[in-house]
C-alpha cells in the first residue's frame, strides 16, 4: 500500500509549482519576458504649446529617452524647469508592478510600472515607501506623439495636474 502525501507536503508542492510558473516569465539569461515596449523606445521632446501645467509653472524643456534594457526599459528624463534649474532622472524598470529605484529626483526614489495595453502604461512614483504621484502614458496609434497625464496630491488638498505632450524626435 502506498503512503499518501501529507496535506502540508501537497501545499508545499502546489506553492512551489505556482512560484515556478511565476518565474517562467523570466528568461534563463535574466532578461524580462515582458514584451518590449517598442512604441516608447526612442527620444521624445516636450511640446510645451500643446501641454498644460496646473498650477504651473510649465517646464521650459524636457527630453525623455527610452531604451531597451535586459530587464525592461531604461528611461532618462532631462528637464529644465521654469526657474532655469535642471535635473536628470534615470531608472530601469519592468512593467510588472514591482518597485524599482530612481536616481536624480529629490521628490521620488522608486517607480512601479504597469502596462495597460499596447498604447498605454501607468506609473506610480514613490518616496520613502509612500505613493507620491501617478502618471499615465499614452502613445498615439501612429507612434509620433506621446501624452503623459501626471498627478500629485499635495498638502491641504491642493493638486498638481499636468498633461504633457511629446513629439518623437
Amino acid at each position: 500500500m502506498r503512503a499518501r502525501p501529507s496535506p502540508l507536503l501537497l501545499a508545499a508542492l502546489v506553492g512551489a509549482a505556482l512560484a515556478l510558473s511565476a518565474t517562467d516569465r523570466l528568461l534563463a539569461d535574466g532578461q524580462s519576458s515582458t514584451p518590449p515596449d517598442e512604441r516608447v523606445f526612442g527620444t521624445w521632446q516636450l511640446n510645451a504649446a500643446k501641454s498644460t501645467f496646473s498650477p504651473g509653472p510649465a517646464y521650459r524643456n524636457q527630453t525623455r529617452v527610452y531604451e531597451r534594457h535586459e530587464t525592461g526599459v531604461k528611461a532618462t528624463i532631462t528637464t529644465t524647469y521654469g526657474d532655469g534649474h535642471s535635473s536628470r532622472v534615470e531608472y530601469v524598470a519592468d512593467y510588472d508592478s514591482l518597485e524599482y529605484p530612481v536616481t536624480g529626483s529629490p521628490d521620488y526614489d522608486s517607480i512601479r510600472l504597469k502596462r495597460v495595453d499596447a498604447f498605454t502604461a501607468e506609473a506610480v512614483l514613490m518616496h520613502a515607501g509612500k505613493e507620491f504621484a501617478t502618471a499615465r502614458r499614452t502613445i498615439s496609434e501612429d507612434g509620433k506623439a506621446m501624452t503623459i497625464a501626471f498627478q500629485v496630491n499635495l498638502f491641504a488638498g491642493s493638486r498638481v495636474n499636468n498633461v504633457m505632450v511629446y513629439d518623437r524626435r
